[in-house]
């Protein structure tokens, strides 16, 4: 191909010039990806095809576009750098038309002004957002009966996981002990080897397996004696989330000689495709993860569990929903796949979700009804609670307690920070044998360079009765999970029972003229914690589950839109774990963990996604969106209105009434998301739209990145205009007028009574009060939205459609008054 005298001008400059730091580089050229080209390039037939229809990814114009799309890429680069000064790491064409490339800033500057290129943007890091729940959720009486019972439950729905991989060793995901697995024949992806063993990582359960690092690679983040270049599992995480959405079921979760149930996934005859984008070390980077949805979209995915999300909104764009992870996932849910991503781990704060985009289901984490509590007998009689999934000490008795500094063996101690009890050389075995060996709370377990394992396994070994550890220091934001230890154990968080503790264990113990203890009179028994405790005030918000309001934009203004989406079990949650993964300490080498976090709380709802695609397999992802939020609870159990965790002024936790921000539109409810009646559809122009409608939005930023240019006459010309599930207003003045259109999805037609509830700062009045849908007919409703006060707060409502044959549609509405 001939240069361009200016691509010849630049490539001799560039010659001398590319030698600097160089960085991995996301671009999105001109021309539709293979989703969207409905023709015009002579001799390349359309490929893009209707939702309802399924696209044929082997076909020659599919794979002879997305090579005239590779070459166009490759062509470019060739035609303005010399070989070698660059590296091209993807070619992306389904999704988004565009390429990942490690380059010189300078290098990116000049592809900036090279024809046909759109956007440039570096590259990202991503962060992982990290089994009691489907009786919880009631999946096995009301959901799994319609799809023909747990063996059936997800038949044929391929989940697509973007996460850390999996240990396919694990009978969470055998494919032995079921009925065989047939093939699925919209499902084309590949199964890597092992290179180790050179089997496959597929089995029928798992149809899919690859691994994405070439922009860690060339990052230099990627340290291959550390990492696994396969889709194997090194951390945990991925074998967790695909064992929670898709998991077979009745798998029994043994630990330390004890049984703590049987694990289930929400759909577990669902399909597992491995799209490994996490590692150990660094987490990962967003071109890997824009390569696997790729990928994952291309392969014929159903369903995307998403447990990432990027570390910060995207600081090179004018709105938090234009960039490449969000507009390939945009193209994701115009291709029919659904997308489940974790809100982030960022709370109880506001405005710390790591998930912005209204075509994306955020999903918050919620605790579940089980807990598990323990308590410490003093020999003073005082009870003092905490954690501990450990049994009683012997025979219900009490034993002396010892504390680490008293045990401490020679100044050699000196060397580390012995009195966390990591390091059972540093104690002295006569002194703790038979005792309860007492234990700090330090830094160091914060840092994870500490661990409750760890001190379970010291105490075993110095032949301790039992231990405990106690923290004296609050540090605030610190999340404690109990942790399963097979010899009596407890963690004490409350720092007022610490000082209990240690007073009663002070003036109990005899010391010498130079305080060394002599003689040790303070006793103690720790209570039998195995057992779980339920509770009728679940679900409640987690504490650290991310807030809203959204942000649209990296000055952290509030877009009108509401976000998390929905509330699912993510605390507390026991699934599969890889026997090498390294994220949890606690659970090294063991095959499951109990872990928490809104990374456990994505795969509830892909799982259950999964239920309803099954059901109704030409839903649009937006209408199972929609099924999810209007028929979400916003009651627990003993049906109080659900209430959220939270820090008080002085950083302890409290409990308050739970708003939007905190859950969205509520608990998931699966049973009802089945049959919700009424749905809110939204089309990829609509999303389109909205884009457009975002207040100072640059419309050409808009074609760039999402590949698709605004049109002025569209029909929605405000971003709360959206036809989605709920309504968020972030600046009303006035009075304001929303439409939203129903669509009925039941067989039988359906008169709704129409009800509204809003406090007295904002009016909130919807037409028609009544409306009869007949079956796959639509019907629009009106809310008109007033400021009556300014409070410089937000009001929290909603609009409430109660159909005759027992269908009952909510919509969260929010907004905040503005003179």
């Amino acid at each position: 191909m001939k240069r361009t005298k200016l691509a010849c001008l630049l490539l001799v400059f560039v010659q001398h010039v590319v030698l600097g730091t160089h960085d991995v580089y996301i671009v999105t050229m001109e021309g539709d990806p293979v989703v969207n080209y409905r023709g015009g390039v002579e001799g390349f037939p359309a490929t893009a095809v209707d939702l309802d229809e399924e696209m044929d990814v082997t076909s020659e114009a599919v794979t002879s576009y997305s090579l005239h799309l590779r070459r166009r890429h490759d062509n470019l680069l060739d035609s303005l750098f010399v070989e070698g000064t660059y590296e091209k790491l993807y070619s992306y064409h389904h999704l988004i038309n565009g390429f990942a490339v490690h380059m010189s800033s300078l290098q990116a500057e000049f592809l900036r002004k090279a024809p046909g290129v759109k956007h440039v943007e570096r590259d990202m890091k991503i962060q992982k957002l990290t089994t009691h729940t489907p009786q919880f959720l009631g999946l096995p009486t009301g959901v799994w009966p319609t799809g023909g019972g747990f063996d059936r439950a997800g038949e044929d729905v391929v989940i697509g996981f973007v996460d850390s991989g999996i240990y396919p060793q694990h009978p969470s995901f055998s494919s032995h002990k079921t009925d065989p697995y047939g093939p699925v024949p919209h499902y084309k992806g590949k199964c890597e080897m092992d290179p180790v063993t050179q089997r496959s990582f597929c089995n029928g359960k798992i149809v899919g397996a690859q691994h994405f690092a070439k922009a860690a690679i060339a990052a230099g983040a990627f340290n291959p004696d550390i990492e696994f270049a396969s889709p194997l599992d090194g951390d945990g995480h991925g074998s967790h989330t695909a064992a929670i959405a898709a998991g077979n079921n009745g798998i029994p979760v043994r630990m330390h000689g004890h049984e703590f149930g049987k694990a289930s996934g929400m759909a577990p005859r669902a399909r597992i495709a491995v799209y490994k984008v996490l590692y150990r070390l660094f987490g990962g980077y967003v071109a890997d993860v824009v390569a696997a949805i790729d990928q994952a979209v291309q392969d014929g995915v159903d369903i995307l569990n998403l447990s990432v999300g990027p570390n910060s909104p995207p600081t090179a764009t004018r709105t938090t929903f234009l960039n490449p992870f969000d507009a390939a996932l945009l193209s994701a849910v115009k291709a029919g796949v659904f997308v489940a991503q974790a809100a982030g781990n960022g709370g109880p704060f506001p405005k710390t979700l790591v998930s912005f985009s209204p075509w994306i289901t955020t999903v918050a984490a919620g605790v579940d009804d089980r807990r598990y509590k323990n308590h410490l007998t003093l020999g003073n009689g005082k009870l003092l609670s905490g954690l501990g999934v450990s049994p009683a000490t012997h025979g219900n008795e009490s034993f002396s307690l010892i504390s680490a500094a008293d045990a401490l063996l020679g100044s050699s101690a000196t060397k580390y920070s012995a009195l966390d009890c990591q390091r059972p050389e540093l104690l002295n075995k006569r002194k703790v044998q038979g005792k309860i060996l007492l234990c700090g709370y330090s830094f160091n377990y914060i840092s994870g360079t500490a661990s409750i394992k760890k001190v379970f396994q010291t105490a075993k070994k110095l032949g301790a009765a039992g231990f405990v550890v106690a923290v004296e220091n609050s540090y605030p934001g610190t999340k404690f999970d109990p942790v399963p230890v097979s010899i009596p154990g407890i963690l004490i968080t409350d720092v007022s029972k610490t000082t209990d503790l240690i007073d009663y264990y002070n003036s109990s113990t005899t010391r010498d003229w130079a305080g060394r203890a002599t003689v040790f009179k303070a006793t103690a028994g720790i209570a039998d914690g195995l057992a779980p405790t339920l509770y009728n005030s679940a679900p409640q918000v987690a504490l650290f589950s991310s807030r809203g309001p959204d942000v649209k934009d990296f000055s952290f203004q509030d877009a009108d839109v509401l976000k998390p989406d929905i509330l699912a079990p993510g605390n507390l949650i026991w699934a599969a774990w890889a026997p090498n993964g390294t994220d949890e300490s606690n659970f090294a080498g063991e095959g499951f963990a109990m872990v928490s976090g809104t990374s456990m709380a994505a795969p509830h709802i892909a799982g259950i996604a999964a239920l309803i695609k099954q059901k109704n397999p030409k839903w649009s992802p937006s209408a199972i969106k929609s099924a999810l939020m209007t028929t979400a609870t916003t009651l627990d159990k003993g049906s109080h209105p659900l209430r959220a965790q939270q820090y008080t002024s002085s950083e302890m936790m409290t409990l308050s009434r739970a708003t939007p921000f905190d859950c969205g539109s509520g608990a998931v409810n699966p049973k009802g998301a089945l049959d919700p009646g009424l749905v809110l559809d939204a089309t990829h122009e609509d999303y389109i739209t909205f884009l457009c409608s975002i207040p100072d939005v640059n419309h050409s930023e808009v074609s760039n990145i999402a590949g698709s240019s605004c049109n002025s006459s569209s029909k929605v010309q405000r971003p709360y205009d959206l036809n989605i599930p709920s309504i968020t207003i972030s600046q009303l003045r006035g009075t304001e007028t929303v439409k939203r259109t129903v669509t009925s999805v039941s067989d039988e037609s359906e008169t709704y009574s129409i009800m509204t509830r809003m406090p007295p700062e904002i009016a909130l009045d919807v037409m028609p009060p009544a409306l009869t849908v007949l079956p796959g007919a639509s019907r629009e409703i009106t809310a008109t939205l007033t400021a009556r006060s300014v409070t410089g707060t937000y009001s929290f409502g909603e609009i409430t459609m109660k159909g005759d044959r027992g269908h009952l549609v909510r919509i969260p509405v929010v907004a905040m008054g503005f003179k």
